[in-house]
């Protein structure tokens, strides 16, 4: 036997199996939320991450960046392809409303504007299923620095089997303790969820394509129309496609909700665009919506079962 080989051989005795060196060893999660520096987390499957939330308060709000595919690019991105100064709020995926109780949280620039200030992360947590945070936020007028709502916002990623996933996002808003008067989400299209597509998605960059749960398909048949789901998809690489179905939830009172979509590669859905919305004492505002990140260009049937899922799927409840 050559001395290498001796070598090895009284070697691989003195390495015994990971389960006898660390016999109470848990099983480490697939799913992760890190925080990170700067005020970010970054929320990841085995190490790879699919979504980081910002939430540096000095932002005018909270948003989701990257969105990643499954090509490892990002399927949002930051800002209007062509006018990235007055749609500076493009913020990939976001929260916010042109119009509440007279503020604009919706815009970045001008008089009458509101900012979107996170608090404190009140959980973190990770698990096989899922993963994801739980943060409160104030919605504050720049104007006199008062604070109009209390928001509870909980980030879930939720993985499928054949790659795809979920980004979940739960909204709860409240007056703060103490106020008396009601404030009220007044009639626009614009709030409370945006999703900015990457530019090589959308239908007037990339040649992408736009299909709702009516089967209506492009700008003109799909805007500011009632639907359960609307999915944005198109081309990530030369060779690949991939895409984003927004969804509205049947618990929502306002569901199936008008979506506001446009060709050059965004798409919302619309909470006041018939009528305004009061939020007042002991009567918060409850909204639920979802993202299904998937490959290839969705069909209506794929749609539609990964709806039925996110339907199906109970609100994660934080613990006591």
């Amino acid at each position: 036997m050559k001395p290498i080989a001796i070598l090895l051989a009284l070697l691989v005795p003195m390495c015994p199996a990971a389960e006898d060196v660390l016999p109470g060893a848990k099983p480490v999660p697939s799913m992760q939320t890190l925080p990170l520096p700067h005020d970010q987390a970054s929320l990841q499957r085995d190490g790879k991450e699919l979504t980081r939330y910002h939430f540096d308060p000095s932002d005018r709000r909270p948003f989701c960046y990257p969105i990643q595919g499954p090509a490892g690019r990002s399927l949002t991105r930051m800002g209007h392809p062509h006018d990235p100064v007055s749609h500076s709020h493009h913020n990939s995926v976001w929260i916010s409303h042109h119009d509440v109780g007279g503020v604009d949280f919706w815009g970045d620039h001008g008089k009458g504007k509101g900012r979107i200030v996170h608090q404190r992360v009140l959980e973190f947590w990770d698990g096989e299923e899922s993963t994801g945070l739980r943060a409160l936020n104030h919605w504050v007028a720049d104007e006199g620095g008062r604070v109009m709502l209390e928001e509870t916002r909980q980030i879930e990623v939720v993985p499928r089997p054949d790659g795809s996933w979920f980004l979940i996002v739960d909204l709860h808003f409240a007056l703060p303790e103490g106020a008396a008067d009601p404030v009220v989400f007044e009639q626009t299209p614009f709030g409370l969820i945006g999703v900015r597509m990457a530019k090589t998605i959308g239908t007037h960059d990339g040649g992408g394509r736009i299909l709702n749960s009516v089967g209506a398909v492009n700008e003109k048949a799909v805007f500011r129309k009632p639907a359960r789901w609307v999915d944005y998809s198109g081309p990530i690489t030369r060779e690949q496609r991939a895409g984003i179905t927004l969804m509205d939830h049947p618990s929502n009172a306002t569901f199936p909700s008008p979506f506001h979509v446009r060709g050059d590669g965004w798409m919302g859905i619309c909470l006041t665009l018939d009528k305004a919305i009061e939020v007042s004492a002991g009567k918060p505002l409850v909204r639920r919506y979802a993202l299904w990140v998937h490959a290839g260009v969705a069909d209506a049937a794929a749609a539609q079962a990964a709806f039925e899922e996110f339907a199906a799927r109970p609100v994660r409840k934080p613990p006591r």
